[in-house]
């Protein structure tokens, strides 16, 4: 959980709720499906402890309110084991997905020995003694968290170049492996 002071404004539309209400719905919809750097993927707000008085601002209205939300992250540790669905694969590697996060990568030379990528399945193949294991898309895989890569969005000009090549990197990433017994495609270990 993380802590810190708020500056929360509730719009006038807002005022006939609780304002516990309008404060959580303002929290949510300032941080949720968010990353905030070094922290993580804010998935929801958890608490909030304590909320100043409102204060009316000169000519918009806004109620302005302080106070100290705790909200859930999601930043998993280095070494720790997940659960994802492999979402796409190619010779770079396994793209994996959760339920509320799409940006984990697996390298090929994160992959056991022996695997080697199929073009006309466009999946990964495992060749071990018994056969042939395949890594298909949307297969419930389980894996290591390897390391994780942050990037500031703030473009470091107003160019719309930069903008748009702000848009298109992700501002958290994580990076994974499969390389230990019992990771890889959960059916292969039940």
């Amino acid at each position: 959980m993380v802590q810190d002071v708020h500056l929360m404004q509730i719009p006038p539309s807002q005022f006939e709720q609780h304002s516990r209400v309008a404060i959580e719905n303002n929290i949510n919809a300032k941080y949720s499906n968010r990353v905030i750097q070094k922290i993580g993927l804010c998935i929801c707000m958890y608490d909030l402890l304590w909320a100043s008085e409102g204060l009316i601002g000169h000519g918009d209205g806004l109620v302005n309110v302080n106070g100290p939300p705790s909200y859930l992250p999601l930043r998993p540790f280095k070494g720790e084991i997940l659960f994802g669905k492999i979402s796409s694969a190619s010779q770079d590697g396994l793209q994996i997905r959760t339920d509320f996060f799409e940006e984990i990568t697996v390298s090929y030379k994160e992959l056991p020995e022996n695997t080697e990528y199929d073009h006309n399945e466009k999946a990964w193949v495992w060749v071990v003694d018994e056969g042939r294991m395949h890594y298909d898309k949307n297969e419930m895989v389980r894996f290591q968290v390897l390391d994780e890569t942050w990037n500031d969005q703030l473009p470091e000009s107003g160019e719309q170049e930069a903008v748009e090549r702000a848009k298109s990197i992700s501002p958290y990433t994580l990076k994974g492996t499969m390389m230990k017994e019992g990771l890889g495609v959960c059916l292969w270990w039940d």
